[in-house]
């Protein structure tokens, strides 16, 4: 295979902000740095690209080999960071992406390059390594926007959800509390779900169940 004759020697990698609901609080991926400089330090799962990568599925690898993710669900991709001086080892571009997962649909584990792999809330952040904390604001940013025109929700809300299930979704995702009355109007007008005809069940006050019309998004894999 011939070679491309610039000598550039730019490297690039994909970063991936992994978001999801535990508690009722906004959580974030990160994993735990062994390698100098970052010693210690937090991190966005992420990698460089292999000769047959793809962004998309280097990111779905890196996250399979570093936090035991097997699914990518809705995953999209963010923006390219390319500060010169983001990687004190040599100049990398990164693609970062970003993603909203259930919690429960996979184990966490990690390779012996890491020390460790588990959720922070994402509003008490640890001092993350290279150029992470711009990227996870980033797609925090991303993400409520498309909270407010997508069904992103779906994959953190059951099959079958209650509207104030869905508003505490909406509400961890936001970080604040939102009136209800306006919840319900601005939610049901997106026309993103539709209603299953039943009633909830159990120790609470039935309440009506909906449904999302899709639970794929448009950029999941």
């Amino acid at each position: 295979m011939r070679r491309h004759p610039s000598k550039q020697q730019i490297k690039v990698a994909a970063d991936a902000a992994i978001f999801t609901v535990i508690g009722g609080r906004l959580q974030i991926l990160l994993i735990r740095m062994k390698k100098r400089p970052f010693t210690g330090r937090w991190a966005l799962p992420g990698g460089l690209l292999g000769d047959r990568d793809t962004a998309r599925s280097a990111v779905c690898r890196i996250l399979e080999e570093q936090a035991g993710m097997t699914s990518c669900y809705f995953l999209e991709q963010l923006a390219a960071f390319d500060t010169p001086a983001r990687d004190p080892l040599g100049r990398v571009v990164s693609i970062g992406h970003f993603a909203l997962v259930p919690p429960t649909d996979f184990r966490l584990r990690t390779t012996p390059k890491y020390s460790d792999v588990r959720w922070w809330r994402a509003d008490r952040l640890p001092p993350l390594a290279y150029d992470h904390k711009a990227q996870a604001a980033a797609a925090l940013a991303r993400l409520r926007s498309e909270l407010g025109r997508s069904n992103i929700a779906w994959s953190v809300l059951p099959r079958a959800f209650t509207l104030a299930q869905a508003q505490s979704v909406y509400e961890a995702i936001l970080g604040r509390t939102l009136d209800k009355r306006n919840f319900r109007k601005k939610f049901l007008a997106l026309g993103l779900a539709a209603p299953l005809g039943r009633k909830s069940s159990g120790a609470h006050r039935p309440a009506a169940l909906y449904r999302f019309r899709s639970r794929r998004a448009a950029g999941s894999l």
